[in-house]
């Protein structure tokens, strides 16, 4: 796997963004030189063609993101691939036409775009038919054995085996010796001969208790055989976007590489947060006082929502959104999670949660210093007092400001439950580790493709 943007993408995947990109320029370079002829070096190199032919390649890989083509999990089908790739190429089309109507200068002369599209159909289907051929290859393909027999290790295989994408094969793992038999020997004894079976080229070790049982010398020996020995927390950490807290130590929490919370760090991250949301503010200041008369003409009672959350280091603040639901939505039972359906919602406020408008006022919260734009989700403080009872380490989510978004919610549905709500902390934990600017424009952008996906809403 390679790290990107402090995220962990399997190469494979990288393999394939990075070959659609230089498609995408080959067929527009293509198609310049043989519409153009020799007038094509004129164009590429005084009327900016190179610069151009960037652009659109950057353009299509951004429109085959948002179509979750570079996330092989959510394309179900071949059938359903070739539809989004088709869908890809025709929103594309659209778009440059539009770019072509308003800016005339971004043109590069004759039919040369449309006869980029048209090598660029064939040779995206052409290579996504080879890239699928290839990564079926079994050479291509890294032969793990997973060291261990408890929940962690059914979890880990679990996830290998369902996401092809990781170019990782289980060839073996020690849940098939009887619990009651494994020691050190029978552990070691197991590990040598898959080894020598299968030629094994990684080996996870995820044990539940190591003391007594883990086979060190046999491991060791691997190791300096060229095999890959790794802990099973820090593979599922790069495969998942995640920390695992139900087998955390405050050991590995000490002294794991991140968490780096430095005074001038953070305060470059208050500039940007402060920044971005100030711009953000300033767009979408125009259309709120249309949103504030839906609000008012649809349902009795004010137009904004004002809700203590809990911020950095637990400090409680007022945490302000458009109102979703009835004026009155918790006189009967109190604070409660939102459903799906949840009957309190008003028709305006559906629109308002579905398209995240209803969080527009947090920027003020921004503003003022008590959020960052990016962090984990706020809580009200009824929940925290709860969760961090149930929850381990759930208190550590509150070293750093809340957010207006953040990892755990691009990434993870809505919290609405104690399960969910420590699913949600994992991701937090890996945000709070890894934090960086790079991981908070990718995060940004993710936010922008959930917006008009309409995912994650409620």
């Amino acid at each position: 796997m390679v790290r990107l943007f402090n995220v962990y993408y399997p190469t494979r995947i990288l393999v394939l963004v990075t070959g659609e990109g230089l498609i995408v320029c080959a067929s527009f370079l293509l198609a310049t030189l043989l519409m153009l002829g020799q007038d094509s070096v004129l164009v590429l190199n005084y009327e900016h063609g190179f610069q151009k032919i960037l652009g659109i390649t950057v353009l299509a890989l951004l429109c085959s993101h948002y179509f979750d083509l570079y996330n092989l999990q959510r394309v179900a089908s071949r059938g359903e691939m070739w539809f989004r790739l088709l869908m890809v190429l025709g929103v594309l089309s659209f778009l440059l036409a539009g770019i072509v109507y308003m800016f005339p200068e971004f043109g590069m002369g004759g039919n040369t775009l449309l006869v980029g599209l048209s090598i660029l159909t064939v040779a995206l289907l052409g290579w996504r038919s080879a890239y699928g051929w290839l990564i079926r290859q079994p050479y291509l393909r890294e032969r793990v054995y997973v060291l261990g027999s408890g929940d962690r290790a059914a979890k880990l295989v679990e996830i290998m085996r369902s996401q092809p994408e990781l170019g990782m094969e289980v060839v073996g793992w020690a849940g098939a010796i009887a619990s009651d038999s494994l020691t050190r020997e029978s552990l070691g004894d197991g590990l040598t001969d898959q080894v020598k079976k299968r030629e094994v080229d990684r080996v996870i070790v995820a044990l539940e208790d190591r003391r007594g049982t883990m086979p060190v010398r046999e491991l060791l020996d691997l190791k300096l055989h060229g095999i890959k020995v790794e802990d099973a927390a820090g593979i599922i950490e790069k495969i998942s976007g995640k920390i695992e807290v139900e087998s955390l130590y405050p050991s590995w929490l000490i002294f794991s590489q991140g968490f780096r919370l430095n005074p001038a760090f953070m305060f470059v991250r208050r500039l940007v947060s402060f920044g971005v949301a100030l711009v953000c503010f300033l767009i979408f200041l125009p259309f709120l006082p249309v949103i504030a008369l839906l609000i008012k003409f649809t349902s009795h009672g004010p137009v904004f929502y004002r809700q203590k959350r809990v911020g950095k280091n637990g400090k409680v603040f007022v945490c302000y959104k458009l109102r979703t639901m009835r004026a009155d939505a918790e006189a009967d039972k109190g604070p409660t999670w939102a459903d799906d359906d949840d009957p309190r919602i008003t028709p305006v406020g559906r629109l308002l949660r579905y398209s995240r408008l209803d969080e527009l006022p947090q920027l003020w919260n921004v503003l003022r210093g008590d959020m960052g734009f990016v962090g984990p989700r706020p809580e009200r403080p009824e929940f925290v007092e709860w969760l961090s009872r149930e929850i381990p380490y759930y208190n550590l989510r509150h070293v750093i400001r809340p957010g207006v978004t953040g990892w755990a919610q691009v990434r993870y549905q809505y919290g609405a439950s104690v399960e969910e709500s420590q699913e949600k902390l994992k991701y937090d934990l890996y945000y709070i580790k890894h934090m960086s600017l790079s991981l908070d424009l990718l995060i940004f952008l993710e936010t922008a493709k959930i917006i008009l996906l309409g995912r994650g809403a409620r």
